[in-house]
């Protein structure tokens, strides 16, 4: 980085539409007590990017501001106090969330405890595209669901980013996966190992008995949802909590979950073999250069993503 004090980054300058993103030089950004630097070789694309980028995502309280959390790459320099990592070492994390971790750009700076180091053999692509996805996955069926093997695991929307990540993870924990899909997808989360897929309609008649349930859209989905969880079993929605939901499945005798992703290095250290021996195997359906972030999001907005988008900055 020697001598670099300017780099590229996709900005947005206040919310709307996709458009509103767009490249611009950004100053490099410099590792504060505990942080590092990272050169940014591949960026991770989520719901909540396009989500924030409208107003309706994570606060922003300044323009412009650079989106993307989810972030793979070289650790360039270090700031003061650190003593984990070292220049060159090649990471990948969801540093900062919820507040702005600047992923869309170059460089970005993270507190090194929230970086994990990428398996040698994973490609930057595709550790990128892993973070936020696994981390949220993780959380639900192992902090909420206290996934173990012979659960019977319902994972909505199984073709989707969180979606596919689960039905790995509980497929490999030795859970019976029921996924939900539509049609051109039901092969896809088969060979992701789903024991059964059905269409996202008719849930509420193909499963019952299920011991944890993941619902990535909250509402209505996940008061269906609770007719199909036993009881003493769990719903986990990805969407927060709403009003009487909680009071819903007392009423039922069913738990209620609510993931708010955070960032979790040990969770990452413990996913990296995985990703290494192909264990995990992110999908990702498209890859864009950085300046067609815009267009990412435009993908990601018509809501059929199969697996993950990921922006490349090599």
């Amino acid at each position: 980085m020697a001598g670099q004090d300017t780099m590229q980054a996709a900005v947005i300058d206040g919310f709307g539409a996709p458009g509103v993103l767009h490249t611009a030089p950004r100053p490099v950004p410099v590792p504060g007590e505990g942080e590092v630097l990272v050169r940014v070789h591949a960026a991770g694309v989520n719901a909540i990017d396009w989500a924030t980028r409208a107003g309706q995502g994570v606060g922003v309280s300044a323009f412009p501001a650079v989106l993307g959390w989810d972030i793979s790459g070289t650790v360039t320099a270090l700031g003061p106090g650190t003593s984990r990592l070292r220049v060159g070492d090649a990471v990948f994390g969801m540093p900062r969330f919820p507040a702005l971790a600047g992923g869309y750009a170059q460089f970005a700076v993270a507190d090194e405890n929230e970086l994990a180091l990428k398996p040698s053999g994973v490609d930057d692509v595709v550790a990128a595209s892993a973070p936020m996805v696994v981390l949220t996955a993780w959380q639900t069926l192992y902090e909420h669901g206290g996934l173990d093997s012979g659960r019977r695991v319902l994972v909505q929307g199984a073709s989707g980013g969180v979606g596919h990540i689960a039905v790995q993870l509980a497929a490999a924990a030795g859970a019976e996966v029921i996924g939900t899909a539509s049609a051109a997808n039901h092969g896809f989360v088969r060979s992701l190992g789903a024991h059964e897929v059905v269409e996202h309609d008719a849930v509420d008649r193909a499963a019952k008995d299920v011991d944890i349930a993941v619902d990535p859209r909250g509402g209505a989905d996940f008061l269906r949802l609770l007719d199909v969880v036993r009881p003493g079993g769990i719903v986990v929605t990805l969407k927060g909590e709403a009003d009487g939901h909680r009071a819903a499945a007392q009423e039922r005798g069913v738990r209620a979950g609510f993931t708010y992703v955070h960032p979790d290095r040990a969770v990452l250290e413990q996913a990296a073999p995985l990703l290494a021996a192909g264990r995990l195997r992110p999908y990702v359906q498209e890859v864009l250069p950085l300046a067609e972030a815009a267009r990412a999001h435009e993908i990601g907005e018509q809501g059929h993503v199969r697996g993950r988008l990921v922006l490349d900055l090599r």
